[in-house]
């Protein structure tokens, strides 16, 4: 064993490699390095594998695990430790939610269907949330958790990420070996036209029982384990929609979607005598079971001639993968995250990673409001585990958003029930 700085430990290795290189008979000798190290040790990881074990033949790439700081002047400090030794181009930072499989096909649902872009804007979209949900607690991670909180650990990194791809201007590449930093130019300009979060758009929860996790040793903790994050982005595609951050731990099951609800149909409810036409939906499932599905009104079957939501859907899971996530063919199987974002650092690709400029806007915009939460000591509601949240978050949720609930829809294998959702 050996310090991860220590230059005689990584000189081994690089011995080691130099000797495989050799023995393999190839002409290049590619190497690849995880940082799966806490970020107080990143520059001296860097410092030691620039400084020994740097291919002479091939490329060397580093691929970063989060945390990237906890707030912008940690994150800027940690983006430079690295930098002194790697060009950015040899820097992967990961984020595994951009290596899921309808995060990865937003790219061509949006850009490859005539039918999208005229409704994706402003004049069409009422709201955009974005969901992610846990049914457990911190169960032995609180240490960590509790010096991050829910905004840190998902909210800032996993849902923001998403959140650019399902809004950002078309590239004038998508593939190619240009395309990862044109689609990261388009993501840093949504960035760019997002205000810094207010106090006053943030709804704080955490589930009882949260300090009792015999890592957390500040019994009184005001982190926050449940979080609503109300934000706009103020360009002329997107101005005036609300954009719903919404994430939490201990809550009733496991969920990872995007909805998108589009305003109400012009002039319905007096076309129709008075009924209420519920607004169309187009939901995306990232976890547990990925699907697309876009809720559509039709008539009543039968005699009845009322409007009536059902959904217009593909099961991406079963449609087109089996049980084991394959279909029988290496073009069709569906690896997991980790396993796609890895194979493009061999490949050299960067759309699905991180820039540096990315990571300090997005810090930009959330570290005011975090600052103020710890510095007040602002307290969250709390909430029994294994409920949605909150008391009063659906009210504060809809309140900032304008969203309206069909509680007659519950989407359940494509079949229509009656009653509350």
């Amino acid at each position: 064993e050996w310090l991860l700085g220590d230059h005689a430990g990584w000189g081994e290795l690089n011995a080691k490699l130099d000797g495989f290189e050799a023995s393999a008979e190839e002409e290049v000798g590619n190497r690849l390095f995880y940082f799966a190290v806490p970020p107080n040790v990143f520059a001296e990881t860097g410092e030691a594998i620039s400084a020994t074990s740097m291919s002479k033949t091939g490329f060397s790439r580093m691929i970063v695990e989060k945390p990237f700081g906890r707030d912008t002047d940690s994150c800027r400090a940690i983006l430079a430790s690295l930098g002194k030794h790697f060009d950015e181009s040899d820097l992967f930072r990961i984020d595994h939610y951009l290596g899921k499989e309808m995060v990865q096909n937003l790219m061509v649902m949006r850009f490859g269907n005539i039918w999208m872009e005229n409704m994706w804007n402003r004049n069409c979209v009422q709201c955009i949330t974005l969901t992610f949900k846990e049914p457990f607690g911190t169960e032995g991670r609180g240490g960590y958790f509790d010096q991050y909180g829910i905004i840190r650990d998902i909210i800032q990194n996993h849902l923001l990420q998403v959140m650019c791809l399902l809004t950002m201007e078309c590239p004038n590449k998508l593939d190619g070996p240009e395309a990862g930093e044109k689609i990261r130019d388009e993501k840093v300009r949504v960035l760019e036209s997002m205000r810094p979060v207010a106090l006053d758009d943030v709804f704080l929860g955490q589930y009882e029982g949260y300090t009792d996790d015999p890592t957390i040793t500040n019994k009184d903790s005001n982190c926050p384990t449940f979080a609503a994050v109300s934000c706009t982005i103020d360009n002329p595609r997107w101005s005036g929609v609300p954009i719903i951050f919404k994430a939490g731990k201990a809550l009733n099951e496991r969920k990872a979607e995007m909805r998108v609800q589009f305003r109400d149909a012009p002039a319905a409810s007096v076309l129709f005598g008075g009924a209420d036409v519920p607004r169309n939906e187009l939901v995306i499932k990232l976890q547990p079971s990925e699907s697309i599905y876009l809720k559509s009104n039709i008539k009543t079957p039968g005699f009845g001639s009322l409007p009536i939501q059902s959904e217009l859907e593909v099961k991406y899971d079963t449609r087109y993968f089996d049980a084991s996530g394959t279909s029988g063919s290496s073009a069709m199987c569906n690896p997991d995250a980790y396993s796609r974002l890895i194979l493009d650092v061999l490949r050299g690709r960067s759309a699905s990673f991180v820039r540096s400029d990315e990571l300090i806007r997005a810090w930009e915009i959330f570290t005011p409001v975090l600052d103020q939460i710890e510095r007040e000591n602002v307290r969250p509601v709390k909430y029994r585990a294994g409920t949605r949240g909150p008391d009063g978050m659906d009210e504060w949720i809809n309140g900032k958003s304008g969203y309206v609930r069909n509680d007659d829809y519950r989407w359940h294998d494509g079949f229509l029930r009656k009653g509350s959702a």
